[in-house]
């Protein structure tokens, strides 16, 4: 593995705060997060001060109102500082997006008393989130979910399991999807969950391909009593939410599989131009030549559409659709150029003293999260020809 930093990606700032902004996240990845990944990944150690130190920064609550602590950048921006993020190590880049999914129900359906109670600390103040919609039955069919919230009096009592939950115990809240109605996405309601409440425990972590320093694990809930006043929007209007915060979390994911295979891409090109054989460098080569090519030019279309359907977020039109097409065309963008840096890296590239082979194993996991790519196929078909009529 190379020292060397990459070169910064050129990029088209909305103004010159962003860029600003944009500077000070690469000087924070290479400092504190690029240089350590591949030794803590390798031990499987959750960075937590990093998240701290991102909270103190600022960086955690980029696209969240400045009232309540939060940055108030357009998507446009805070994407792309999840990707500068999650070029120098996907656990960051995907803990900060995860973090922000777990704030976007009580940013966006909260009350104000609930907002003013709960937001500082969870954008500004050092605290974590996690987000807890899938369960062991129920993944891409999230609305068949079968956690129960009863009401008792004041209190709702929270009783079942989470499967796959990013941060699942070393979060210090959780948005919690649980069934208080009927059968189906009419009957879900979310609620806001402290990290310590009684009754509440993280399973031991699942044993990853790769993402080793992200912690990701079943959370028990066994009798959890948690206010109303924790209660997020209305009873049943929790799968609305949900899907609300999957689109602007899809495009999280999106930016950061365009880091990651930016990462992969940058550790090609520097090992293609040391690199001799029969006299040349490598990259003289023109089969070579034509890899790296391809693989920037999928880095470019991919971001192209992330940013694409961040716009139209921030303008506040419809994104659905583009959210979709961009998570399913940057992470298979992602796992093509990662396997393809590999294969320019040869024998060097299938060993863990370069990352390339890590970079690999992470782009997958990001065609499978919030949304598998073939549930990204469905959403993008029905938007163009109507739901099935099966």
């Amino acid at each position: 593995m190379t020292d060397r930093a990459p070169q910064p990606v050129d990029r088209q700032l909305p103004t010159e705060e962003s860029r600003d902004l944009l500077a000070l996240v690469r000087e924070i990845a290479q400092r504190e997060i690029r240089l350590r990944a591949a030794e803590e990944e390798d031990a499987g150690r959750f960075p937590r001060e990093v998240f701290t130190l991102l909270s103190e920064a600022g960086l955690l609550g980029l696209p969240y109102p400045g009232e309540y602590g939060g940055g108030e950048q357009p998507y446009e921006v805070y994407l792309q500082v999840l990707e500068e993020l999650a070029a120098a190590r996907l656990t960051v880049g995907l803990g900060v997006s995860v973090h922000s999914l777990a704030c976007h129900g009580l940013a966006g359906y909260g009350t104000k008393e609930q907002q003013a109670a709960h937001l500082p600390a969870m954008l500004g103040g050092g605290l974590l989130g996690a987000y807890c919609l899938s369960e062991p039955a129920a993944g891409s069919d999230a609305a068949s979910l079968t956690t129960k919230a009863v009401r008792d009096g004041d209190d709702w009592v929270i009783t079942g399991t989470k499967a796959w939950i990013t941060h699942g115990g070393v979060a210090d809240f959780y948005t919690v999807l649980a069934r208080t109605g009927v059968e189906g996405p009419k009957g879900i309601t979310a609620f806001l969950v402290p990290g310590d409440a009684a009754g509440l425990t993280a399973a031991v972590p699942e044993k990853k391909m790769g993402m080793k320093g992200s912690p990701t694990a079943q959370l028990h809930f066994d009798g959890v009593r948690v206010p109303d006043s924790r209660r997020i929007g209305e009873e049943g209007q929790g799968f609305s939410i949900a899907l609300a915060a999957l689109d602007a979390g899809r495009l999280g994911i999106a930016a950061c599989a365009i880091g990651v295979a930016q990462a992969a891409l940058d550790e090609a090109l520097t090992y293609a131009l040391d690199r001799k054989q029969f006299g040349h460098p490598i990259a003289d080569f023109q089969g070579l030549r034509f890899m790296l090519a391809d693989m920037a030019t999928k880095i470019e279309a991919g971001r192209a559409l992330y940013l694409a359907a961040a716009r139209l977020r921030d303008a506040g039109k419809p994104f659905s659709r583009q959210a979709a097409m961009a998570k399913l065309f940057c992470t298979d963008a992602a796992m093509a150029v990662t396997t393809d840096a590999v294969q320019i890296l040869g024998g060097y590239g299938y060993t863990a003293d370069f990352p390339v082979e890590r970079l690999m194993r992470e782009a997958k996991v990001l065609q499978i999260v919030e949304g598998t790519n073939q549930i990204q196929r469905m959403v993008i078909a029905r938007h163009l020809a109507g739901p099935e009529t099966r």
